[in-house]
């Protein structure tokens, strides 16, 4: 699944809790940049995605855009990234 800021896979996992990696991509950006972007997604997935999720195994790759996104813009990609797993694993 695509999202303006993000990509997404997901594939059946032998577990029974979801498994989430998040890759950010340097873009020819600054260090700090990308931890910025990173520190985010990763709160998101801990706070909406994995209390919904069950044994799937999702990644999720920030686009070039997601750099310059707010924290709101990144929350609805991930919100609607969720949906689409959330169907999947069922």
């Amino acid at each position: 699944m695509q999202t303006e800021l993000l990509e997404a896979r997901a594939s059946d996992s032998l577990s029974i809790h979801p498994r989430v990696g998040v890759i950010v991509p340097k873009h020819r950006r600054k260090v700090v940049e990308r931890n910025r972007v990173k520190r985010r997604l990763r709160e998101l997935v801990r706070v909406r995605l994995l209390p919904r999720l069950e044994g799937i195994d999702l990644l999720i790759r920030a686009k070039p855009e997601a750099y310059d996104s707010t924290f709101d813009q990144l929350a609805t990609d991930v919100t609607a990234i969720g949906y689409w797993a959330s169907s999947m694993s069922r």
